[in-house]
């Protein structure tokens, strides 16, 4: 249950931020869907390869290279899902990516004190 909410809180904050930022189109809450599916898909099978092969310029950048990390995850789901999800270019899906995961940590602790 807790997968099926996080899914949905996933989409809702893609369509949110959709509307938010000029930079990011999503078509629908459909699409918002997809987003988080390919998303969720990119972040368990991708990611953690790429964050093998630059692990040295992750412990030189003490971590911060991991926004730029994240935000090529946005882009190749933006690449993958061209007619549903568009990013315009790196910078809007590294803020895309920072505030996706800033909204994500807010619902996560607001589900936590139940």
């Amino acid at each position: 249950m807790k997968t099926i909410f996080n899914f949905l809180i996933t989409a809702a904050i893609v369509m949110g931020l959709s509307y938010i930022l000029p930079g990011v189109s999503v078509s629908g809450f459909l699409g918002a869907l997809g987003v988080a599916l390919v998303l969720a898909l990119l972040n368990l099978f991708v990611k953690p390869i790429l964050v093998f092969f630059t692990l040295p310029a992750t412990i030189v950048t003490l971590g911060i290279f991991l926004l730029v990390i994240n935000a090529c995850i946005i882009l190749l789901a933006s690449w993958l899902l061209e007619n549903t999800f568009h990013v315009e270019n790196f910078w809007w899906a590294l803020l895309f990516s920072l505030l996706l995961s800033f909204a994500q940590s807010i619902f996560q602790l607001d589900r936590s004190e139940n």
